[in-house]
């Protein structure tokens, strides 16, 4: 394609490009008979490893939220309430008594 060509001359040019195209595609081979089920066997055997690998990484992620949640609940178990006024002023009236009954 130069500056100068006419429309004409580019619509050619195209025609002739998708032509060359089509020859090279029909000139292709044609799909072997003989291989397709060896191929189709390849692709399921593809597609199982493929379905086993993502069960097993599902699984691990369940097993690891579920590792999670129990590390969760064991933390928050662990964690001791903050003690409210009653129980506060009775352990410190025990503090004192046990410091009195010394003297």
């Amino acid at each position: 394609m130069t500056y100068n060509s006419s429309f004409q001359d580019r619509a050619g040019q195209a025609a002739k490009a998708k032509q060359e195209a089509l020859d090279r595609l029909r000139a292709k081979a044609a799909v072997d008979a003989k291989g397709a089920p060896a191929r189709k066997a390849a692709g399921q055997e593809r597609e199982a490893g493929k379905a086993e690998k993502a069960a097993a990484k599902k699984a691990e992620r369940s097993a690891a939220a579920e590792a999670s949640a129990a590390d969760a609940a064991a933390t928050a178990a662990a964690i001791v309430p903050p003690k409210s006024d009653a129980e506060r002023k009775a352990a410190r009236d025990a503090k004192y008594a046990a410091r009195k009954k010394r003297k």
